[in-house]
């Protein structure tokens, strides 16, 4: 089954996605930060990643989403956001923000399963 690493600095939302994610047969990895994060994506090449927005600065998702594209990692990338609902705003993914999929937390779990397994299935695919 496909391994998804999860890079947020919230234990409960790392916690909840977890729970949802190997309950659906995944094996899940997780960060907190974006440098243990970035590493854990080097070293573990996971199959998808779930990165958080905000972390210890308001755009360390979109930093370590530039900088993994940056060195040609393809990996489908999620990104949590609360961001835009709290300030109104609309994010598009795309070539500024390089990720496949933008949720606004909370997510539900069946929504949250069936992203992931709709971009598995394309990157699958290609």
């Amino acid at each position: 089954m496909a391994t998804i690493a999860i890079i947020d600095d919230d234990p409960d939302i790392i916690e909840a996605s977890n729970l949802v994610l190997t309950s659906k047969g995944y094996e899940v990895i997780f960060a907190s930060n974006p440098e243990d994060g970035y590493k854990l994506v080097k070293e573990k090449k996971p199959d998808l990643i779930i990165l958080d927005v905000m972390m210890s600065e308001p755009d360390d998702g979109f930093f370590l989403a530039q900088k993994l594209r940056r060195e040609k990692i393809e990996i489908p990338i999620i990104m949590y956001t609360s961001v835009s609902k709290a300030l109104g705003l609309e994010f598009a993914a795309g070539e500024m923000i390089p990720v496949d999929e933008f949720v606004e937390k909370p997510i539900s779990p069946n929504t949250l399963v069936e992203k992931v397994e709709k971009l598995l299935q394309l990157n699958y695919k290609e």
